[in-house]
């Protein structure tokens, strides 16, 4: 009982970490972003903006893209969370509503994909140390995240 009880309490760190990471964007909080990743670790967000290569890196991209936005609401659904030792695969979606308003074409754009991670253990608790978007789909006016 003891074992199942240490795997759910694991899944839930794992789940909410990948939580916080919505949340940071969202809140544009830099510093709770920051304890989400270790610092080395790699992010690919597409073809379109490459691998991103640590923790730095990672951030910078996120605010390029998010500070032209009125809004943003990131939400992540289906946690799926494999935990073998120290280290756990997980796989969730994502769907990305982003807003600028007066945009000619629209004010919004959504994009609906599903997060890749490699997830370690390390003394402060779970990091991300691998992340992968798969975009999956995508509506609305792409010029709303072009800027």
């Amino acid at each position: 009982m003891e074992e199942i009880i240490k795997q759910f309490k694991e899944r839930q760190e794992i789940c909410d970490l990948l939580t916080r990471y919505a949340y940071s964007l969202d809140d544009r909080d830099w510093a709770r972003l920051a304890t989400c990743f270790t610092p080395d670790a790699v992010a690919v967000y597409g073809e379109d903006l490459g691998m991103q290569t640590g923790y730095k890196t990672i951030e910078e991209t996120c605010r390029t893209a998010l500070a032209p936005l009125d809004a943003s609401q990131h939400m992540v659904s289906n946690f799926v969370v494999d935990i073998n030792g120290d280290t756990a695969h997980t796989r969730c979606y994502l769907q990305a509503q982003h807003t600028k308003l007066g945009t000619p074409g629209g004010d919004n754009f959504t994009i609906a994909g599903e997060y890749r991670d490699e997830i370690v253990r390390t003394p402060d608790g779970w990091r991300i140390k691998k992340r992968e978007l798969i975009f999956l789909w995508q509506e609305g006016n792409p010029e709303v995240i072009a800027s």
